[in-house]
């Protein structure tokens, strides 16, 4: 069975040279996570008039009897940026579980003791977080640590498992020093990364949406309230911010630069890309609550003239609309909205065929740029639709409004 030790009790843990000497008490452990993620790299120890520094492979064994030297060539202890102190960096900290998708409060830490060449080497298993915890912070250095063992035994153990933790560091310099990676983050839905980031204060909610992939990132900011969404854009860099909204649909951009004040929108949108950015400023001019103000200006239509293969090599180019798309328009020479058509009936059509003849038979829905949006939820609703486009005074086909967007505009207090 692997031993265990707590960082309660390997916190003021007594020292011992090869004589069996006290020579001081542990004070606080560290790892550098660039030589190992899990193992204690160095032992700091407190000998009343200095700290001195005692290396994981100078150590011959640990357990609750002490810490035993097999090597007293110690040195000073000295700050190192790529050393993160257990006690002083992570302990009462916050931390968060990839697996559970949630944040917590670091309580105390387990250890396992492994024999490694004949010597002991101690490597976190698990974070704690439950009552065990709390009972081992609160009887530390009151109650022998046998004691407390017996004591907790009734208590079911509460803890995540140090490879699901991920640390939150919001100086960007440190992290990179400390090896802190966002990535197993990466891999949520973006839902529950928005969870996790609301759980978080502003700093980290920043340092968070910085650090991970743009795509990843701008998915997650668009499931975060407008008002939070602000507040993380307007800490971050202009150019990093607009790299992320310009993974953002145009509409959804817009809206998050319509929660910020002008100077830092207008700072964001210059670092646009310049096709994004006059799509992004136009849909800014239209009043929120608008069709124009709604709708996505990026959809997929095609020519009366077209075949069902044009329609498909139209999708094939736009795979970035693949998610929310329902429907194929069909638009005559002028641009003028003339149809609509179910993707599923082009994808079991023949190719060679003409599109048009594929359009729903009864006359479709649309709205101008100006519409209210009260009459904008009327026309979702009595037509039961998934898609809405939006026309010009001329019924020139300008932009959709997706189910998506309306179920957002519910949703709003």
């Amino acid at each position: 069975m692997t031993e265990l030790l707590f960082l309660t009790e390997l916190i003021g843990l007594r020292v011992h040279d090869l004589k069996g000497r006290t020579i001081g008490r542990v004070r606080d452990a560290a790892l550098v996570p660039v030589a190992h993620p899990a193992r204690i790299d160095r032992y700091l120890i407190g000998g009343g008039w200095a700290w001195l520094t005692v290396r994981y492979d100078q150590v011959r064994s640990i357990g609750l009897d002490g810490l035993y030297l097999r090597d007293e060539l110690l040195t000073p202890h000295h700050d190192d940026e790529y050393m993160l102190r257990l006690v002083q960096d992570l302990l009462d900290q916050q931390i968060i579980d990839v697996h559970g998708r949630k944040v917590f409060r670091v309580s105390d830490l387990t250890f396992e003791v492994r024999q490694v060449d004949g010597h002991d080497e101690l490597y976190i298993k698990d974070v704690d977080i439950g009552v065990r915890s709390v009972l081992r912070r609160v009887a530390q250095g009151v109650i022998p640590p046998r004691w407390i063992r017996r004591i907790q035994r009734p208590i079911p153990p509460q803890s995540i498992d140090w490879r699901y933790c991920n640390m939150v560091e919001p100086d960007p310099q440190r992290r990179v020093r400390l090896n802190i990676s966002y990535k197993r983050l990466e891999d949520l839905h973006p839902a529950d990364i928005a969870d996790i980031v609301e759980d978080l204060g502003p700093e980290e909610r920043e340092a968070i949406i910085s650090t991970i992939d743009e795509e990843v990132a701008a998915e997650t900011l668009s499931e975060i309230e407008p008002e939070m969404q602000a507040s993380i854009l307007e800490e971050m860099a202009p150019e990093k911010a607009a790299d992320i909204l310009e993974e953002m649909a145009p509409d959804q951009a817009a809206d998050v630069l319509s929660e910020l004040p002008e100077q830092a929108a207008d700072e964001i949108l210059q670092n646009m890309e310049p096709e994004t950015k006059t799509e992004v400023a136009e849909l800014l001019e239209f009043p929120p609550d608008s069709a124009g103000g709604l709708m996505n200006p990026e959809y997929i239509a095609v020519r009366v003239t077209a075949t069902v293969d044009d329609a498909l090599a139209e999708i094939r180019q736009h795979q970035d609309l693949l998610d929310t798309l329902t429907t194929v328009y069909v638009i005559d020479a002028g641009d003028r909205l003339v149809g609509a058509i179910p993707l599923a009936r082009l994808l079991l059509a023949e190719r060679i065929q003409m599109a048009k003849p594929l359009m729903a038979d009864e006359a479709t829905p649309s709205v101008t740029v100006s519409e209210r949006q009260d009459r904008i939820i009327e026309q979702f609703d009595k037509y039961n639709l998934l898609a809405l486009p939006v026309v010009d005074p001329r019924g020139v086909l300008i932009g959709v409004i997706t189910a998506d967007d309306i179920i957002s505009v519910l949703r709003e207090p």
